[in-house]
Parts: C-alpha cells; structure tokens; sequence
C-alpha cells in the first residue's frame, strides 16, 4: 500500500493531556509550518499565520487562560483552575494556526478561512508524518477576544485551532468511524 494512504489511514487525533515529549526539533518545526503552509490559497493571500507556543510560553498562555476564566468566574474551583493553568502545558509544542480571512475583491471570506482549516490539517498530517502525535482543538480561549488580544491576534484574526504536538502517554486505539453509506450520496444525472 501506498504510504501516504496508509498514513492517512491509521492518523488519529490525540487529547493533549494524553501527550509528552519530546516534541519536535526546530528543523522539524520549520518542516511542519512549511507543510502547514502548502494549502490551497486561492489568490496568493495566506489567509493565515501561525504562533508557537514551547517552553514556558505555554505556563504563561495558561496563566493567561486561567486569569480570563477567574474574571468571569471568580468562584472557579481548583481543579477548574489547574485545567486551565495546564491549558497549554501538556504538549511540548502547540501551533495556533490563527485565520487571517478579510474582505476581499475577489476571493470570498469563506474560501479564506477553509484555507485556515486547512493548514490545521495538513499540520497535523505533517506531525504524525514525523513519527509525532497531534490533537487539532479549539476550547474557549480560540472564541475569546481577551485571550486572542493577549496572543497578539489583530480584531480581524481568528483563532482556526490550537494544534497540540508531541509524543503519545498511551498506546492509541482507533475510533469508531461513520459507515460511508450513511455519509456519501450520489447526485443523479
């Protein structure tokens, strides 16, 4: 079989907390976002950008989260607030994969933000191509402008997904799949 179907085959994602190093190298970073970046773009725009965050970036990013959910909810419990704290923490690496879509004359918005989607995609596919394990999630904080200001996203940019990168805690099991009977019509002549 064809190595990339097979890949393809057997990729699943994997919940951060399930995660642990070591992540990836820096040349294997670049390889990542450079695959990540190969994604249909109609017009040439980029309609996306990425953040990393490693190291104690990801401690701050928590504590970050963790100071935006105490404002809405000062009364939050510990273990509220550890699963905050620990947003960020648990992969070696995470990429916010950040939409950039905007009006424009000729490529629709929406084209512009599938683009986004699918440079999550293909940075998932390039991480367990490297031998990694990745989770694509979004959670409150991708939606919450406070916190997209705090990351350094502009009021035009979105949050298309927080990829979570590294190596699986556990050995993997697939998951129930849908029959493709119940998901695939055919559009009659």
């Amino acid at each position: 079989m064809n190595e990339t179907i097979a890949l393809l085959q057997r990729r699943r994602s994997l919940a951060p907390a399930n995660m642990t190093g070591p992540g990836p190298s820096a040349a294997e970073i670049e390889t990542l976002l450079t695959i990540a970046s190969r994604v249909p773009d109609h017009g040439k725009l980029a309609p996306w950008r990425f953040i990393l965050f490693e190291g104690a970036a990801r401690e701050r990013a928590g504590r970050i989260a963790l100071e935006l959910k105490l404002a809405d909810d000062p009364a939050l419990d510990e273990a509220g607030r550890a699963a905050e704290r620990t947003r960020f923490s648990h992969a070696p690496l995470v990429v916010a994969v950040v939409s950039r879509a905007a009006p424009h004359v000729k490529i629709p918005e929406w084209e512009q933000t599938l683009s986004a989607g699918a440079a999550c995609m293909n940075l998932v596919i390039g991480a367990h191509a490297l031998g990694f394990v990745a989770g694509w999630v979004t959670g409150w904080c991708a939606y919450d402008r406070r916190f997209g200001a705090a990351i350094g996203l502009a009021e035009h940019e979105r949050v298309a997904g927080f990829v979570h990168i590294g190596r699986p805690k556990l050995v993997m099991e697939d998951r129930p799949r849908p029959a493709l009977g119940e998901i695939v019509t055919v559009f009659a002549a």
